[in-house]
């Protein structure tokens, strides 16, 4: 029979099989922690009261064994001196020491197998709580690794979503365009240097022939 009475909502024959329902495992057990924490400190308790029993009634046996083998001693002593009074009390209280050894020595054994068993069951608690904490330090490395995961894919998938042809297709578009910009504008500048070339050498031209006319006006007024 349990010594304890255990008081966790999970143990460790549930955990598993929770574990694989829970969409947080390192809470659950965390949990589980929690109540293994509180059930050892109330089991730690619990022997430090049954060891402190366990002492005073070894030491009520060891009292009674020694007392009922002092009575002895003082019954023969009192029958070698005469006193046959004397010697028939402390067989009395002789016989009075043996009761008390017998009940107290099968106390003192129940309260001996008792701790006995709840220190087992304190050093099964111990190692179910590492074996567990084990487990949580094992699941929040799983739940790391799928969080770092999930966190890549979604860098992956953004880079992914990104077609690399198609925006340098459309950067070339751009540069062309640009490129084609200036090249009209420079074409249109060239135009209108070449216009006004032509421009200047329609009006040398005129000006040439108003010179010859007036060279002409000139000397025909001479001959007069």
């Amino acid at each position: 029979m349990s010594v304890f009475r255990r008081v966790r909502d999970i143990t460790v024959a549930t955990l598993n099989e929770r574990l694989e329902q829970s969409q947080d495992p390192v809470q659950l057990i965390d949990q589980f922690l929690v109540e293994t924490r509180h059930e050892i400190a109330e089991a730690e308790k619990l022997h430090h009261q049954y060891s402190g029993h366990t002492r005073q009634l070894k030491q009520q046996v060891d009292h009674a064994s020694s007392m009922l083998s002092k009575r002895e001693e003082q019954a023969l002593l009192a029958l070698k001196a005469g006193e046959e009074h004397l010697a028939k009390l402390a067989l009395q209280e002789k016989l009075l020491y043996e009761e008390k050894l017998e009940q107290y020595s099968e106390l003192y054994t129940q309260s001996l197998e008792a701790l006995q068993q709840l220190e087992a069951q304190l050093n099964e608690l111990k190692t179910e709580y590492q074996a567990v904490y084990n487990k949580r330090q094992y699941y929040y490395a799983r739940m790391e690794t799928l969080r770092l995961q999930q966190r890549m894919n979604q860098r992956m998938g953004s880079y992914g979503t990104q077609d690399v042809p198609k925006m340098f297709n459309r950067l070339e578009d751009r540069v062309s365009d640009m490129e084609w910009e200036a090249r009209s504008l420079r074409d249109l500048r060239k135009a209108g240097q070449d216009l006004f070339n032509q421009a200047g050498s329609a009006i040398q031209s005129t000006l040439e022939q108003e010179l010859s006319r007036l060279k002409q006006k000139l000397n025909k007024r001479g001959e007069e």
